[in-house]
């Protein structure tokens, strides 16, 4: 039988996360997330932007990169991507990767020195989703 799950699902999730990871662990990849979260503020603590990222399998996964309206074209974005891809390489990932859509910032992945891996097709007026990747040279994970 199956259903939906509804309501708080986070019982579920778990159930489904770890079933995954006792997979994984049996092949000798073990899912060993750990967070990256930054945050850049103005001088008075305003919230300017913000990068939630974890760790999966030696990479770094930007999960959401944001950055408020009032300062866009300012940096922030750039810096926090730059201070995501310096943790990885202190941490001796083998890079970065991320998605976005059309519609949001796949330039500015670009400007920053990702390639572009692939992407979903538009269908029916729906936007594309873009993935990009940034590889580290593999003797700077190794400082």
């Amino acid at each position: 039988m199956i259903e939906p799950v509804t309501g708080d699902t986070g019982a579920f999730v778990s159930e489904v996360l770890e079933t995954l990871d006792e997979a994984a662990r049996a092949l000798g990849k073990p899912f060993e997330e750990d967070g990256v979260n930054l945050r850049a503020s103005d001088g008075d603590g305003g919230f300017l932007g913000g990068l939630n990222a974890e760790t999966l399998q030696g990479w770094l996964y930007v999960k959401f990169l944001a950055v408020s309206q009032q300062a866009r074209s300012l940096g922030v974005g750039r810096k926090l991507i730059e201070e995501a891809e310096a943790e990885a390489r202190r941490r001796g990932l083998a890079g970065v990767y991320v998605d976005t859509f059309d519609f949001q910032a796949p330039g500015f992945y670009v400007k920053c020195g990702y390639a572009e891996i692939g992407r979903l097709p538009t269908v029916g007026g729906r936007p594309q989703r873009i993935w990009f990747s940034k590889t580290f040279d593999a003797t700077e994970t190794d400082q």
